[in-house]
């Protein structure tokens, strides 16, 4: 990119000695161990090549956007993730965050939905309702989206281990409103791997598992061409403690292991892959996240055009939706948590996020308040409409630290990713424990550097108020679980048990055999066949999977 004359000259006349003893901290460095300079110029790009590292916004190797115009066409995607307590409840906020300009539904689940367990299960006592919706039969579904037409907003639903049965009902539900499942479009998170690394709301073992997804690339590529089918979550890997390269070399291998799974199954790329869709965090450090989404970018496209050979612009875009960081937020002086929210929004925009979903000020302590979630959609808002940093495209391209940057978490995330291909792949590496561990010891050692004070966490371990007053907070009524077992007992007694039984049996045949799951599960649900007693029947051919301890 420059003459040695002029780098050399560059590296003689900038070059900044520092006295240790006058700096406020000894060294200085990212949450990848990515040491920082003084200052960066460009002998910090002395390999860099603007149409191999770099290119036109849109085009190969979509550092700078997936789209040639940014956001200069339309802005990204609004979507607030929510859900608690009912399906009532939760289509109320639905529908209030829709009036209040919200441009897309993300669903939580509570944690018995996403571990496929009816709210009546002995495991479920004290957990319905509490981090999400409960949802369990149509019924549930239909009351969810009640009022609210499929063709005309895009739904995410963070679901996993039970996507197939979610998404079932879902197009059960657009199939009622007479909507054709051509004109409905959303996505579903669909992504066990991380699960078994990272979150922990698996049900099936990694194989029969992967087995379900690409099930669901075949089934929505025929029958529903505008759903994404995967969203390959960086995020929970990163809540979990991983640095921001680590993020990048989890997620994109996971990201391997789908498109693998999907031609191993006889799928062709170009059907699945254009729909994929990839979701990451954002946190406080602000250049480094700006990098990271950037250097993933680019990666993913490499990775499709020389690992897999594809030449289809579709298929080598990394597209993706982004959530501020949960883990940052603070339950002292949760005010301040809006702050955080706004920067780590600032750093998806300017990174080429498709969605963006911020988290609320009092999500530390509760579920979000009305108001809370009410805030933190005007920060976008604010963001889209007053800021103007979505007015250009990729603004920090060519700045020699952001460049110098997304380079290193490239190589870093290229380093852990050729760690992983030696074990034989992501699924191999789960099954030793490779990521588990990079995870963990990341996360102590932040862990570590806040006790000591090293990572100043204001109102935490720096700045903190005697006799802060909490705000008011979100509560799920404690009967709501006996509620939730009478429904589901009288959706039970209602029903044709007899076509439930039978579309069950129908459906465990079809899972000992190699056949399309996603038929079946339909036929169950529109049976009015709960997510539990699906689940129950895959767990008897599938197995549950069981977590080794990894030190």
């Amino acid at each position: 990119m420059y003459q040695k004359e002029f780098l050399q000259q560059v590296r003689e006349q900038m070059q900044v000695k520092e006295d240790p003893a006058k700096l406020r901290q000894p060294s200085f460095e990212t949450s990848s161990g990515i040491a920082l300079k003084n200052n960066y110029n460009p002998a910090d790009l002395e390999d860099f090549d603007v149409f191999r590292d770099l290119g036109a916004p849109g085009k190969f190797p979509f550092t700078r956007s997936v789209q040639a115009t940014g956001y200069r066409g339309r802005l990204w995607t609004m979507r607030q993730y929510a859900g608690f307590a009912t399906a009532e409840e939760s289509n109320a906020r639905y529908r209030y965050l829709l009036d209040q300009g919200t441009t897309g539904l993300s669903v939580a689940f509570d944690l018995p939905t996403q571990i496929g367990m009816d709210p009546d299960h002995d495991m479920a006592l004290g957990e319905v309702g509490k981090v999400g919706v409960s949802i369990a039969s149509l019924q549930d579904m239909r009351t969810l989206f009640g009022g609210i037409p499929l063709d005309k907003v895009s739904t995410s639903m963070t679901i996993n281990a039970p996507a197939s049965v979610l998404l079932a009902l879902y197009l059960a539900v657009a199939e009622e409103q007479g909507i054709a499942w051509d004109k409905v479009s959303g996505t579903i998170q669909n992504d066990i791997l991380k699960e078994y690394m990272a979150r922990g709301t698996y049900i099936f073992p990694p194989r029969p598992s992967l087995r379900l997804i690409t099930d669901i690339f075949s089934f929505c590529a025929d029958k529903v061409p505008n759903w994404n089918t995967i969203s390959i979550s960086g995020y929970h890997i990163r809540e979990a403690g991983c640095t921001a390269a680590q993020e990048i070399a989890f997620t994109l291998g996971d990201g391997i292991a789908y498109v693998q799974a999907a031609l191993d199954a006889g799928l062709k790329l170009e059907v699945f892959a254009p729909r994929l869709s990839f979701f990451f965090n954002s946190h406080n450090q602000f250049f480094e996240e700006v990098a990271k989404f950037r250097a993933a970018r680019r990666l993913w496209a490499r990775i499709m055009k020389n690992r897999f050979k594809t030449n289809d612009p579709k298929s080598q875009m990394l597209r993706f939706h982004t959530q501020t960081a949960g883990s940052t937020l603070t339950a002292q002086q949760p005010d301040n948590n809006i702050v955080r929210t706004t920067v780590q929004a600032m750093a998806a925009v300017c990174g080429g996020t498709q969605s963006l979903h911020t988290n609320s000020r009092d999500e530390a302590l509760s579920l979000p308040t009305e108001t809370s979630a009410r805030i933190a959609l005007r920060t976008q808002q604010i963001l889209a409409f007053e800021s103007k940093i979505a007015d250009v495209v990729d603004p920090f391209a060519g700045s020699y630290y952001v460049e110098s940057l997304t380079n290193e978490l490239e190589q870093r995330a290229e380093s852990l990713l050729a760690k992983v291909d030696e074990l034989g792949g992501m699924v191999a590496a789960i099954e030793k424990g490779f990521p588990q561990r990079e995870i963990q010891n990341a996360a102590y050692r932040y862990q570590m550097d806040v006790q000591k004070s090293g990572q100043i966490v204001v109102g935490v371990n720096k700045f903190t108020l005697q006799d802060e007053q909490k705000p008011e907070l979100l509560r799920v009524d404690e009967a709501l679980g006996a509620e939730r077992r009478k429904q589901i007992a009288a959706v039970r007694a209602v029903r044709d048990n007899g076509a439930v039984r039978r579309n069950l049996e129908a459906l465990q045949a079809a899972a000992k055999g190699s056949g399309n799951l996603m038929p079946p599960i339909l036929a169950c649900v529109q049976a009015h066949t709960t997510v539990g007693e699906i689940c129950d029947a895959l767990r008897e051919v599938f197995g549950e999977y069981q977590e080794r301890l990894v030190l």
